[in-house]
């Protein structure tokens, strides 16, 4: 590097991207903020314009995802690096920003120089994952590859949202998913509009559809 990682932040929250600008501060040598956006629309642009080394996004965004950002992002120009900050240490959320093409998958509770260490390792030409949960991931896809999971992990739901896609093949209605699964209302419709973005439909009559194509339930 001839001098400090050019970074772009992508959080539909101001503070998030403030205290991110702020931990990064101590760092400025190795590291620079030149451009935020609180979205995907804001995002492109940007980051078209800019050009920058890394581009650090939330993995969940008003609108659009961080995923689908990150999938918009790399398929546009090869060789793009996104890095994706969340709360949820979920190895099923890794899988979906892997295949997604992210370069790196972090939980907010890093520290500033684990984060800018990991940033300076993605632009060498590494993936990075957060310590904490690669451990687990390993284990998650050696069960995958021999089978020993739930239904649909292979298509990234969690093992929550299998069993809301179940009960909805199984024509159960909102209300009586969250009465069967102890929940509240909004938790189910949450898990239903993940499930359509991860099978790519629009409602329950695509998941439906296709949960008996994939073979996810018969």
């Amino acid at each position: 590097m001839t001098g400090p990682l050019r970074i772009v932040l992508v959080d539909d929250h101001e503070m998030v991207r403030h205290g991110l600008k702020a931990m990064l501060a101590p760092f400025r040598s190795r590291v620079r903020v030149v451009g935020e956006a609180e979205g995907a629309d804001d995002a492109v642009p940007l980051v078209d314009g800019l050009d920058p080394d890394i581009v650090l996004s939330d993995v969940r965004l008003n609108g659009a995802s961080g995923l689908d950002l990150c999938r918009r992002l790399c398929q546009e120009r090869a060789g793009r690096r996104v890095v994706l900050l969340s709360v949820y240490d979920d190895e099923q959320y890794l899988f979906q920003a892997l295949r997604a093409g992210a370069a790196g998958y972090l939980i907010k509770r890093i520290t500033g120089e684990d984060l800018v260490r990991h940033l300076e390792l993605v632009h060498a030409g590494e993936t990075v994952i957060d310590p904490g949960l690669a451990g687990r991931a390993v284990a998650s896809a050696a069960r995958l590859h021999s089978g020993e999971f739930w239904p649909g992990a292979r298509h990234g739901l969690t093992h929550r949202e299998s069993e809301v896609l179940s009960l909805i093949v199984s024509g159960l209605s909102n209300r009586a998913i969250a009465t069967r699964l102890t929940v509240g209302d909004e938790t189910v419709k949450s898990h239903l509009r993940s499930i359509y973005r991860k099978l790519v439909v629009n409602d329950r009559a695509g998941a439906v559809a296709a949960a008996l194509r994939e073979g996810i339930f018969q």
